[in-house]
């Protein structure tokens, strides 16, 4: 399913296992690489039909609101299998037509440590179809047109439930706020009001959403800013420019 369609290629392109995965782990980071002038999508490997609360209707109708909000220049949602997300030849290659779709520059995604199954075969799935979606030889087609091979450039992971250590810190001071309001969107998933009949949920509890806001405090006061959010990395970072990342003071 596309809730919105691309008119041209992106350099970043998250992917999560459920709707509000990348808005809960790196919305700060898509809106501060989308004000430095860069096109960002977004991907959802399943609709989050098997979650305690929300249906699936709700949930397609809240990531459209969170798109919306968050200002993507698409985003589509795949049916790869809620808590049936398995790594078969089928779901690998529906990953390498959306890598091949969009051509992203860069690609985020789940982290291969975490506490939900999903979210680490999830990791899996797309670092996997990163790689193959460079190889021609293997055939995808978007519609009845086949698409060209395409390999991103870089790949990095989100922290999600577990307290994994960065290995890089995005400065997100200047976004963090306006991320709330793509959280905010799926607001079946979250604390709605005390004595509320609804089972509680790992993010429901009232506590869930001040503690990703006292992590992206601690995290921005490691680098000495207000917010940040940290990725992991599979490879080495290649330095090209090194004052482009260790810049001189201004």
């Amino acid at each position: 399913m596309t809730l919105t369609a691309p008119t041209q290629p992106v350099y970043a392109l998250a992917f999560g296992a459920h709707p509000d995965d990348v808005e809960l782990a790196c919305g700060a980071t898509l809106l501060k690489i989308m004000d430095e002038g860069q096109r960002v999508a977004v991907c959802d490997l399943t609709g989050g039909e098997m979650g305690t609360l929300g249906t699936a209707e709700t949930r397609r109708m809240e990531a459209a609101l969170a798109t919306e909000r968050m200002g993507y220049a698409a985003r589509e949602q795949l049916d790869l299998g809620d808590s049936e997300l398995f790594y078969t030849k089928e779901n690998l290659r529906e990953v390498i037509r959306i890598v091949r779709k969009y051509q992203p520059e860069t690609v985020i995604c789940n982290p291969p440590d975490e506490r939900h199954p999903d979210h680490m075969k999830a990791s899996r799935l797309v670092y996997d179809a990163c790689y193959y979606a460079g190889l021609r030889k293997i055939e995808t087609f978007d519609g009845d047109l086949p698409q060209a091979a395409h390999r991103p450039r870089h790949l990095l992971y989100y922290i999600q439930f577990k307290q994994l250590d960065p290995d890089i810190i995005v400065d997100v001071s200047a976004t963090f706020e306006r991320s709330r309001g793509g959280v905010e969107a799926f607001g079946t998933q979250f604390h709605r009001k005390e004595n509320s009949d609804e089972p509680e949920t790992m993010i429901n509890r009232k506590e869930f959403l001040p503690g990703l806001e006292a992590r992206a405090r601690a995290l921005g006061e490691q680098i000495g800013a207000m917010y940040g959010e940290g990725f992991l990395l599979p490879t080495a970072l290649g330095v090209e420019r090194f004052t482009s990342v260790f810049p001189a003071r201004a």
